[in-house]
């Protein structure tokens, strides 16, 4: 028998909503339909800061919650690096960058629990200031392209920063977990 829907299900269903959105926005992105593509980017932003505020402010946390949340965050930021990529619209070595950052972190973390210990993995702060100039980033690329164009400036400083943050926080993980793994 289904469990009946209660409260403390919205941030997951907005979550879920959220992974659904991923590939509509995509789609339009890779059409280059700017306009509607931001929008669903814009919503994403917003479903986002939704079931974290829900989940944080009612306790409506759970375990499905902590694997779903960052799992659709990734889908939709490593696939907007991806496809952005993929339109000449970021250079290929920032999103290469990226990709590995994320392919070292997910691979370290997956052998770290395997052969160490369980890992209970909490987001380092250079690694929270890295998601925020990536999404910054591709927010700022698909709104130049889709509404207005901004300074060349502008979009120059955040790919240079987002790169910088991307290493910083894919060496500060390595160096972290190398650690604990070395005191084992």
């Amino acid at each position: 028998m289904p469990m009946p829907l209660q409260a403390r299900h919205i941030p997951n269903l907005i979550t879920g909503l959220r992974i659904l959105l991923v590939a509509p926005f995509l789609w339009l992105l890779l059409e280059e339909r700017y306009g509607p593509a931001l929008a669903l980017f814009v919503i994403a932003g917003v479903s986002d800061a939704l079931d974290g505020f829900l989940a944080k402010y009612f306790g409506w946390t759970s375990e499905l919650g902590g694997l779903l949340d960052p799992i659709a965050d990734k889908l939709l930021l490593l696939g907007t690096m991806l496809a952005l990529g993929w339109l000449n619209e970021l250079p290929g070595w920032l999103v290469a960058l990226v990709v590995a950052r994320d392919l070292i972190i997910m691979v370290g973390a997956l052998s770290y629990h395997l052969l160490i210990e369980r890992l209970t993995a909490a987001p380092l702060l250079i690694s929270k200031l890295n998601t925020l100039l990536q999404l910054t980033l591709a927010f700022a690329v698909i709104f130049h392209y889709g509404m207005t164009p901004l300074p060349s400036w502008l979009l120059t400083g955040l790919i240079q920063l987002t790169a910088l943050t991307t290493v910083w926080s894919g060496v500060a993980y390595v160096w972290q977990w190398g650690r604990r793994a070395w005191r084992r």
